[in-house]
């Protein structure tokens, strides 16, 4: 066979709905500043579907940051690996910086969230390891697991009772090899909301010897006192042994971090070959990230205006009848249920008729029957939005248990 044939054979779960969807409901372009409102073709659209979370990426000081960094460096500068000629004080600076921020002695940047995480799993691990894993980990972490050539066991999410039996079969296996544990968890689930059990799977800490990773990508910046992740918010920090955070939410920019002990920080740093044969984040993303941060620490009422929008959100959502799981973050999931046809249908609902953009989920990313409509709040929405939109995801259902939505696509 071709190796290319399979690419018109088979198009794979999403890709086989190419045809009808390109363009609306995948690969959308939304166009305007980055804000609450934007317009998707051509029309003003209410807009959730955006991680900017603290409001920080169209923000002027930012947008001004950003222009200053890029007018004195360019966007090449520095050139080639960090290794090799790639290293500047500023890297060096924010690494310092990020540490303090998460209680860590030491961080590393990477050059992209996921490739990062991908690569921190490929560098910690050997085939006399066993990786532990929450089966609703994030794709970033499950490539990172095909990489790994030992064994990995997974237990049901959040499940405390069964994660224990894999840390007793991981704990059993490794003492044949001679190998570690690695038990990986996320902060923030990305599509419920809901939080890792963070608090309990240190206190396995004390039965079993293991290392904690956890991939805090939706809690660096929103969760915790001061915003410096859901182990903050846990009071965990001392206890999770590496903690990675993205700048793609928050932050609002590209790149992410991981941090620990130092010991294993300059272990990651020269082994993880995501960075090794990398070139160096350029400095805009550096100092503009270095700013971000800054404003993290120094002006809590991004936050707290994000909060105020996230509890009326989820509360006003759950008064009008509407579920929306366990979120316990800013990730506010609407599960409604029917198919393909009957999603497109409210989506186009949506979009046309209330002028909401939100992002739309189906299977195989969540359970078949099941539509997850995925709002994002952010500091810069505000409560008229709010209200609006409630009543809007209201009139939705009543629709939808009428059997007012098709089971058609709609295509264009």
């Amino acid at each position: 066979m071709d190796i290319f044939e399979k690419c018109t054979v088979n198009m794979g779960p999403l890709g086989q709905y190419a045809d009808q969807t390109e363009g609306y409901f995948m690969f959308p372009k939304l166009e305007g500043e980055i804000s609450n409102r934007m317009f998707f073709m051509g029309k003003e659209r209410l807009v959730w579907s955006l991680n900017n979370y603290l409001g920080l990426a169209n923000h002027p000081d930012v947008r001004k940051a950003d222009a200053e960094a890029a007018a004195q460096y360019g966007m090449a500068y520095p050139m080639g690996a960090r290794m090799m000629s790639g290293q500047t004080e500023y890297h060096e600076q924010l690494e310092r910086e990020l540490a303090a921020f998460v209680s860590r002695e030491s961080a590393y940047l990477l050059n992209y969230g996921y490739q990062g995480m991908l690569s921190i799993i490929n560098s910690l691990v050997d085939r006399r390891d066993v990786i532990v894993y929450d089966s609703e980990a994030h794709a970033c972490i499950i490539d990172g697991m095909r990489l790994h050539f030992g064994k990995r066991f997974v237990f049901p999410h959040n499940n405390m009772e069964n994660l224990e039996k894999q840390l007793q079969r991981a704990t059993k296996l490794t003492k044949e090899t001679g190998g570690g544990i690695l038990l990986i968890t996320e902060g923030v689930y990305g599509m419920s909301g809901d939080l890792g059990k963070l608090k309990d799977i240190v206190e396995l800490k004390k039965k079993f010897n293991f290392r904690i990773l956890v991939d805090d990508a939706h809690g660096f910046g929103t969760m915790g006192a001061t915003g410096a992740g859901t182990d903050e918010h846990f009071d965990v920090q001392q206890e999770v042994d590496l903690y990675f955070g993205t700048f793609a939410k928050s932050m609002a920019g590209i790149g992410g971090f991981v941090a620990g002990d130092h010991a294993v920080i300059k272990y990651l740093m020269y082994n993880m070959r995501s960075q090794i044969f990398a070139k160096s984040l350029p400095m805009p993303m550096v100092l503009g990230a270095l700013k971000r941060l800054d404003m993290i620490r120094t002006q809590p009422e991004h936050r707290e205006k994000l909060w105020t929008i996230v509890r009326a959100l989820q509360q006003g959502l759950v008064d009008a009848g509407l579920d929306i799981g366990n979120t316990e973050s800013p990730v506010t999931p609407v599960m409604l249920y029917g198919g393909v046809g009957e999603a497109t249908q409210i989506t186009y609902d949506l979009r046309e008729n209330y002028h909401i953009f939100c992002s739309i989920v189906t299977y195989p990313v969540v359970p078949k029957g099941t539509i997850l409509l995925r709002l994002i709040p952010t500091a810069v929405h505000t409560l008229e939005d709010v209200a609006y939109t409630i009543n809007a995801f209201k009139e939705i259902k009543a629709k939808l248990d009428a059997k007012a939505y098709s089971s058609e696509m709609v295509e264009f």
